[in-house]
Parts: structure tokens; C-alpha cells; sequence
């Protein structure tokens, strides 16, 4: 169990804290803006719903330049805890991406469809660049063809949820990353 008390007797250990998701938020955020140049605007894409935490924070994070922002939304047929599931794009980002710097922020990379599905699409519009920036990378996507530039923390394979991540629309409130059991929830 958790040493953070929650209303959720399912939810396991902590893995990321409050404190060490806003310390390595702003440490991205400083390794984001110096990469790209100052003077030219940056369009942020998050991913939804499970990075709209983690874009809202980042975003805010990059305080020296000017940030555009837009969201897609992408969802995998069926029903489950399977990530091997076909993705399907639900709402595509209305801005025009053609000729601008694009950070697409994903919560977590897993099997790497969602991930390649949503960059392949971006890169067809001939973005100036396309970078990704990735909350959580568990390492065992075996076909990913790209590979996020920033990666906020190397997860463990558990199931995660909290800050955004979700399972069956719970627990994306929760403001750190903890592990819970699917088959534990499943019982309830």
C-alpha cells in the first residue's frame, strides 16, 4: 500500500511523488526551451486524455517563449487493459502544423501504436520539426518509430495510474503516479 493516504484502498505504491513530477516537469521544460530557438513559437500537441495534466504543467513551465497549443485525441478499439489494441484517431488538432515546431506530449509510451499512429500523422504535415516528449517510457515497445526526445522517467511495467493515467476513466485526478492491479479493480 501507499504511505499517501487516498479514498482508494486499490491503489498501490507511489512510484512518482507530487514534488519529484513538478521538480522533473520544470527540468523538462528548461531542456525544451533550450533546444528550440527563442524566437520562434513552439506548438505544443498533448495527447489525450491521459497527457492533459502533464501538457497543462509543462506548458505552463515554458515561460521564455511563446507556446501555441492544441490537443489530439487517439483511443484503442475495444474495451481492456490490452495496449496492443488497434488505435484509432478520435480528434485530430485543428492548428495547422505545416512549416512549425511540434512538440507532441505523450503521457506514456507502452506498445508504441499510439505513439507512431499520432507522429506518423503529424509528420505527414510537414512540421519545420517534430519532437516528442514523453511523461513515462516503460522501454518495451518493440516496433517504435519514434522515439520521444525528452522522457520525463523510465516506468516500471506495472499498471499506472494518477497525474492524467487512467484505468477505465479512474484515478486520472490523483496528483502523483501510482501502481494498482487491474485484476484487483476488476473484483471490485
Amino acid at each position: 500500500m501507499s504511505s499517501v493516504l487516498t479514498p482508494y484502498p486499490e491503489v498501490g505504491r507511489v512510484v512518482f511523488s507530487v514534488e519529484r513530477i513538478a521538480a522533473r516537469v520544470r527540468e523538462l521544460a528548461q531542456e525544451i526551451e533550450a533546444h528550440y530557438p527563442l524566437e520562434e513559437e513552439l506548438l505544443v500537441v498533448g495527447l489525450l486524455k491521459g497527457a492533459f495534466v502533464f501538457s497543462s504543467d509543462l506548458v505552463r513551465a515554458l515561460v521564455r517563449r511563446s507556446v501555441a497549443v492544441d490537443f489530439i485525441i487517439a483511443a484503442h478499439y475495444g474495451e481492456g487493459t490490452d495496449s496492443r489494441r488497434e488505435v484509432r484517431l478520435l480528434h485530430d488538432a485543428d492548428t495547422p502544423i505545416e512549416g512549425r515546431h511540434v512538440l507532441l506530449v505523450e503521457d506514456i509510451v507502452d506498445s508504441g501504436k499510439t505513439l507512431n499512429r499520432i507522429a506518423e500523422s503529424l509528420e505527414r504535415r510537414s512540421p519545420a520539426s517534430l519532437e516528442i516528449c514523453a511523461l513515462l517510457h516503460k522501454r518495451l515497445a518493440t516496433d517504435l518509430r519514434f522515439e520521444p526526445r525528452w522522457v520525463g522517467f523510465d516506468a516500471p511495467s506495472d499498471w499506472l495510474v494518477g497525474y492524467g493515467l487512467d484505468l477505465g476513466e479512474r484515478y486520472r485526478h490523483l496528483p502523483f503516479i501510482a501502481v494498482v492491479d487491474p485484476e484487483e479493480i476488476k473484483g471490485q
